[in-house]
């Protein structure tokens, strides 16, 4: 028997921590749900488009979530997956909505190139990390120079999640692409984003003369 909209966001109030959701709050994320108790929700609702659509009208943050977990991408319209970017404020949302739908739709380039000069940063960020996933996974077509120059004139000085997503983009091209590699080290250690990020022990920092580096010798070691 198929569970209702009002059942399903009794079980995540019931979920609910307050110590989750005090260090949610901390990264701007309204919600108190432990991630691998609402994707066992998912995986227990499994593919559900009406109900997703239900749980994101809603607005929590939580049911937003789960509604990506539980939804078909490729039966969202470009205009509707715009408007729900716009939509969602909370960080983790908006991550969850561009890598596990926007991602799959046949969308993904129309709005990533619409997205990427947006005068909203964090729809820009959104653009960026398509353009990250083209640098590693099909890069053929894109303007690897133009992107290094765009991220050379605007990244020191664009807000805290568009700069995050530049950096990633520029410690990829540098990664993935060794005939932009120069350049792209030369970028980061002059721009010096993320020079000093708290990195903890046995993780990689993601300054990008480090990172790539570090990346770089991996492979060439295995």
């Amino acid at each position: 028997m198929a569970e209702t909209l009002e059942e399903v966001m009794a079980e995540l109030a019931e979920l609910e921590d307050p110590r989750v959701r005090a260090v949610n709050e901390r990264h701007g994320d309204e919600h108190g749900v432990n991630l691998t108790k609402l994707r066992a929700v998912a995986k227990r609702l499994k593919t559900q488009q009406d109900l997703a659509r239900d749980l994101w009208a809603t607005g929590d943050a939580a049911a937003r979530l789960l509604a990506l977990l539980i939804c078909r991408p490729k039966a969202f319209e470009r205009d509707e997956l715009d408007a729900m970017l716009r939509d969602a404020r909370a960080p983790k949302v908006q991550d969850w909505l561009v890598a596990y739908v926007v991602r799959k739709s046949s969308h993904a380039e129309e709005l990533r190139t619409s997205w990427l000069g947006d005068a909203d940063p964090v729809v820009a960020s959104a653009g960026w990390a398509l353009t990250s996933d083209r640098v590693v996974k099909k890069p053929e077509g894109l303007d690897l120079p133009g992107l290094l120059e765009t991220i050379e004139a605007e990244m020191r000085d664009a807000p805290e999640r568009l700069q995050w997503a530049m950096n990633t983009c520029l410690g990829n091209i540098g990664i993935e692409h060794a005939e932009h590699r120069e350049r792209a080290l030369d970028i980061g250690e002059r721009l010096g984003v993320l020079k000093d990020y708290p990195t903890p022990p046995n993780c990689t920092s993601p300054y990008v003369p480090i990172w790539v580096n570090e990346i770089v010798r991996r492979r060439s070691e295995g």
